[in-house]
């Protein structure tokens, strides 16, 4: 360590204070995000816990309409390409 005579004593300690202050204050910032970060994590989990895929909304006869709709575009669309070779 530095003896009591350096002149670069009153320095060190002086940035060393300046050292645990700044650390001080990190900690404090770390805590704060950590309980934001939590409380974030349980909005996420229950916007997942509330949200449904699209089909899970859709009766089985909407389900089978919709169906019936795609297989006749896609029908259409391979007709359009058969007519066009």
């Amino acid at each position: 360590m530095l003896s009591e005579n350096s002149p670069y004593k009153k320095e060190f300690l002086q940035l060393l204070d300046r050292i645990r202050t700044e650390v001080r204050s990190l900690k404090g910032q770390i805590e704060e995000l950590e309980e934001e970060n939590s409380q974030l994590k349980s909005k996420l989990r229950e916007i997942e816990e509330g949200q449904t895929d699209i089909f899970s909304e859709v009766s089985e006869s909407e389900r089978l309409a919709i169906r019936h709709q795609v297989l006749g575009l896609i029908s259409k669309i391979d007709n359009h390409l058969e007519d066009n070779r």
